[in-house]
Order: structure tokens, then C-alpha cells, then sequence
């Protein structure tokens, strides 16, 4: 369990700040994560791991010579956000280009590839290379859709040490993919791991039990079975591996016995004694192999073994020197000269100028009433949200909603209080939930909240047309960006029946407070039924067996945040002066968190 915590909110970032200080010879901190101290005395390809914070070494440790060019840290468990990305993208930049690596996580994947719009539209060359190396995410035959856990690191050694030796971004790019290629990762729990502040781990298993198949965010495996011993473990990790060998593959091999967290060396070097043996007796020479923590998932007990198949192009790299914080390998030399710039901003560092009607304006007040009722709502429902996700997930839910709606909030209200018409105030609410949840659900609610406001604009407050066009822009943009569908099991399921319903009704001649309200109704009901779904999408697919009965935490959620935000949004006119906000007690849907 983390024990050593102030606010467990701002654990991530203090953490990152500790590291920082603690290695200053070798990184500084950047908005969104930290980069190497020195700059490249000639341009080389950035080499830019990321993902959410909690799975030290990766992905700040591993800044240095050899490796990665830095790092971008969202939240424990949570994808870094787009703003995140491009900042640290930009500290890193030396003149050959940016590469992003990272899991293959939805939310990663949405936010460093908008991250990447905005670099090549400013002109920088930048690519995006996933890591795919969990056997147990998905069956061969679907490899696109699997995971990325310790397999991470092998990817990333291979691509900072050609980055290094000066290969230029499209070589560094397509070594990477290849060394994805033939990596293949298996894992297992012992023990769940907790979040600062938790007290209990995200999952649970009986005495003496093994979850065989984890991921690195705090997912449970995929199935329990009895704990066995290290020979019967070492076996099984082998054989399954084994069974996934790449056609064409050679007989050298990278391997890493990982531990997740508490996971004691002595431990590993047993387990050692079982994998290398059957790895040399099916005819392999081990290289330069690795056992120890090198992806780690907070507290987590467990194990992981990463096999790659190396070639005569790869072995090179693989072996390569590196000097990291927490990696050293061989003699690098230490880079030296300059000291990068200083930090770079987050886009919109000057007020704004808005030019709004008063019409709007009164508007924009009831809009920042609504994201206050939905506050309120979420930060009642967090516990429970994040208990719900953590059935097949990772149990981050609730707090990333909080962080998401905190921050909206509070972008809101300055938005507002600087002059700002409705539909500036819902996009300065968008960008910063986007910015500062992360995950898939941050950058979903953050992109239709700018289109809502993009639709509704800043000239007057909006007719019950307007307001449909609004949440058909809300719902167009999340499901575009999402690539989600009803029945997936996910935040769409709630809100497609929402949308359908509302435009329905407004079409019909309802009043808009009645039609908003029926259409509430409409995503509670579709958002309870997802208990019965198999989730085709997100972190929950690979266990889906296990989400069968729980309803799905993002239409959860959505279903309750437009319950409350409906009798400010749906009515004309200023917020009367100190009118209650919807208690999120009696405004939830009923029964979606018991």
C-alpha cells in the first residue's frame, strides 16, 4: 500500500517533482513531464516515452543517453493529455523530428495523436510508434488490439539507442515497429495493487491464488488459478511464449523478468532459475538479459516475462550503452553543453479578449452553474465510480472524472468572469478537462465540450434547436474521436439514447426543460442496461468475462453529470442568485452505483 502521500491528488506531481530534483544533473521538468538537461550539440531524433505515472523506472527514469529524450507523465494509471504531449514534444525537439512510444491505450492513443496534429502543423516531423507486446489482450489474430506492458522498455532501448547513433526519424521509427514485432509479454498477479490515499487495492485475490494474464494499470489477470510454484510459473510463462514465435525469428533473444512493484529480487532471481534453463534448452542464447523493476504498476505484487526476438540489426541496439536515473548499461557518455531553454508554456498564456452578448453571457452563467452541479455530483460519486471501473479496469474513473471537472470548473468560471459568452465558456471548460484528466475520458468529455460551445457560440442564448444542434455536436465529436458505438459498453451507450431522445423530443415541440429531462432518463436506463454488456472497447475488452454485471462506469457517469446539468442548461436566462444546485445524492441514477 503507498503510504507516503500529502493530498493523494497531487501525488503524481510531486513525485515527478521529487525525481526531478533528485536526478537535476540529468533531467529538468517541463510542463507535462521532464526532458534530458542538455540539449543535443547536433539535432538528433526526440525519442518521447509516455503514459500515466505509477509504473516507475518508466517512463521518466529513463530519460537519458541512450534512451528516451524525455518523457510524458499523465496521472497514476492515466494517459498523459494532448497539451501534455505537445509541451514536452517542443522542450524535447533538437531539429530531426519527434517520435511518441507508449501502450496502446485508447486514451494514450487519442491524446499523443492529437499531439502530433498540432506538431505537423507547425512543421515538425513527428511520429507515433505503439507497443503491443501483451499475449494475453487479445488472441494473435487481433495483435493491433493488445496492450502494452513491460515489453515498453525493450522497444524503447532499441529506439533511444538509434536515435543516438544518429539514425534519422523514419529509421528510428521503423526499428521500433519491428522490435514491436517481435516482442511478446505474459504476466501475473499476486497481489492488487492501491492508489495514494485507497485503502484497499483495486482487486482482490483469495489466499494463495494467482491472476494470470495482468496488465500494468491495476487490471486484475484474466483469469485466477492456484498459486504454483516458481518451476510451474517459469513453465507456463515459457510455453506461452514460445507458442507466439514471430515466423522467421532467430535463435537470440532479449529477455526481462520484471517485477511489478514489491516483488522482491530474490524473488525474480528463482523464478530465473526455472525461464532461462527452458529458454537455452529449446536452443536460445540469452543476451545481455534484464531481471529486476523496469515497469511497475504502484505496489502491485507480480511478475512479467518480456521476450524479444533480436536479429543481427537489433542485438546492436539492444546492447547498446545507456545512462539513465534508474538504468545504467555499459559506459554512455554523458551528455554535456548547453542546458535546455527554459519551460515551455501551455498554450494560452494571455487572456483572451471575448466578444459576447449580454444574451450569452447569461447564458454562460447557467453553463457554469451546470458544471458546478456536476462537481458536486462527481465528487460524491468518485469512490463508487472508481470502484466500478476497477471490476475490469483500472480503477481511475472517478478520479480522473474529478480532476477533469475540478479543472472545467474552474476555466469556466474565469472564462466567465472575463466577459466570455456560453459557447467560449463550455470550449475553455473542454480544453481544460481535457489538459488535465487525461485518459480516454478526459480527452472525450474535453472535445465535446468544445464543440458543444463551439456550435452554440458567444451571440445570444440558445433556442431549444440550438441546444439540440449543441449536444449533436457534443455527441458527433465524441463518437468521431472515440470510434465507439452502442452496444461497445461504453460512455456512447448512455449518450446516443440521450441525443436521440432530446432532438426527438425538441423536434416535437416538448418544452426544453421536459425534453432534457425525459432524455436524462433515457441515459440512466441505457447506462444501467450496460451491466449486461460485454465491453467491446477500452481497458475492460480483455476482461470481459469479468465486467458482466456492472454497468459501465463512463455511461455512468455521463448519465449523472446530465441529469444535474440539466435545469441550468435546459432553461432561458440568468442563474437566480444563490439557487441550490441539484444534490448529487438524489440526482444520480438510480441504482447505477449500488
Amino acid at each position: 500500500m503507498t503510504k507516503i502521500f500529502n493530498d493523494p491528488s497531487e501525488f503524481a506531481e510531486e513525485a515527478l517533482a521529487g525525481f526531478c530534483d533528485v536526478h537535476s544533473g540529468l533531467v529538468r521538468q517541463v510542463p507535462g513531464g521532464a526532458v534530458r538537461r542538455h540539449r543535443p550539440a547536433t539535432p538528433k531524433v526526440a525519442v518521447l516515452a509516455g503514459g500515466g505515472s505509477g509504473h516507475y523506472p518508466a517512463f521518466a527514469g529513463l530519460i537519458g543517453t541512450g534512451l528516451a529524450d524525455g518523457a510524458v507523465v499523465g496521472n497514476i494509471f492515466t494517459s498523459p493529455s494532448a497539451q501534455q504531449a505537445y509541451a514536452v514534444a517542443k522542450a524535447a525537439e533538437s531539429g530531426a523530428g519527434v517520435v511518441f512510444t507508449y501502450g496502446n491505450y485508447a486514451g494514450d492513443v487519442m491524446n499523443f495523436g492529437m499531439a502530433s496534429e498540432r506538431l505537423a502543423a507547425e512543421g515538425i516531423q513527428v511520429e507515433n510508434v505503439l507497443v503491443t507486446d501483451d499475449i494475453a489482450s487479445a488472441p494473435p489474430s487481433e495483435t493491433e488490439k493488445r496492450r502494452g506492458i513491460a515489453g515498453d522498455f525493450t522497444v524503447f532501448k532499441i529506439m533511444g539507442a538509434a536515435a543516438e547513433a544518429g539514425a534519422d526519424l523514419a529509421d528510428v521509427v521503423r526499428l521500433g515497429r519491428k522490435a514491436n514485432s517481435l516482442t511478446r509479454t505474459i504476466g501475473s498477479a499476486f497481489r492488487g495493487c492501491t492508489f495514494p490515499g485507497a485503502d484497499a487495492p483495486l482487486f482482490a485475490l483469495r489466499d494463495k491464488q494467482m491472476g494470470l494474464g495482468l496488465g500494468i494499470h491495476g487490471e486484475p489477470g484474466l483469469f485466477d488459478t492456484d498459486l504454483p510454484s516458481a518451476n510451474e510459473l517459469g513453465q507456463e510463462f515459457v510455453t506461452r511464449l514460445l507458442a507466439e514465435t514471430p515466423e522467421g525469428a532467430g535463435d537470440r533473444l532479449a529477455v526481462i523478468l520484471n517485477g511489478l512493484g514489491s516483488t522482491k529480487h530474490e524473488e525474480l532471481f528463482v523464478l530465473w532459475l526455472t525461464v532461462a534453463p527452458l529458454l537455452r534448452d529449446a536452443g536460445y542464447t540469452l543476451v545481455m538479459p534484464e531481471v529486476g523493476e523496469l515497469v511497475t504498476s504502484l505496489d502491485m505484487s507480480g511478475v512479467s516475462l518480456t521476450i524479444t526476438w533480436l536479429d543481427d540489426e537489433l542485438e546492436p541496439l539492444w546492447t547498446a550503452p545507456a545512462e539513465t536515473p534508474a538504468y545504467r548499461r555499459g559506459n554512455a557518455a554523458l551528455q554535456s553543453g548547453a542546458v535546455s531553454g527554459g519551460e515551455t508554456s501551455d498554450a494560452g498564456d494571455a487572456p483572451g479578449v471575448f466578444e459576447a452578448t449580454e444574451d450569452s453571457r447569461g447564458y454562460a452563467g447557467r453553463c457554469v452553474s451546470a458544471l458546478d452541479a456536476a462537481r458536486d455530483c462527481l465528487h460524491a460519486a468518485e469512490t463508487r465510480l472508481g470502484d466500478m471501473d476497477a471490476i475490469a479496469g483500472d480503477g481511475d474513473h472517478g478520479r480522473g472524472m474529478v480532476r477533469g471537472v475540478d479543472a472545467a470548473t474552474a476555466a469556466a468560471t474565469a472564462a466567465a468572469g472575463r466577459g466570455a459568452g456560453a459557447g467560449s465558456v463550455l470550449i475553455a471548460a473542454g480544453d481544460a478537462w481535457a489538459d488535465k484528466a487525461g485518459g480516454t475520458s478526459g480527452v472525450l468529455w474535453g472535445a465535446g465540450l468544445r464543440a458543444f460551445g463551439e456550435s452554440l457560440g458567444d451571440q445570444r442564448s440558445p433556442e431549444l434547436k440550438e441546444l439540440a444542434a449543441g449536444v449533436r455536436a457534443f455527441t458527433d465529436r465524441i463518437t468521431c474521436l472515440g470510434k465507439a458505438e452502442p452496444g461497445d459498453k461504453t460512455m456512447v451507450d448512455a449518450l446516443v439514447p440521450f441525443t436521440e431522445t432530446f432532438s426527438r423530443l425538441a423536434a416535437s415541440g416538448a418544452s426544453p426543460r421536459q425534453a432534457w429531462e425525459d432524455a436524462a432518463l433515457e441515459a440512466t436506463t441505457a447506462a444501467e442496461a450496460t451491466a449486461s454488456l460485454r465491453p467491446l472497447k477500452g481497458r475492460a475488452r480483455p476482461l470481459a468475462e469479468k465486467s458482466i454485471g456492472t454497468a459501465d462506469p463512463g455511461a455512468t457517469s455521463l448519465a449523472m453529470i446530465f441529469t444535474v446539468m440539466g435545469p441550468f442548461l435546459a432553461a432561458s436566462g440568468q442563474p437566480v442568485p444563490g439557487q441550490p444546485v441539484p444534490s448529487a445524492t438524489t440526482s444520480q441514477p438510480a441504482g447505477a452505483l449500488s
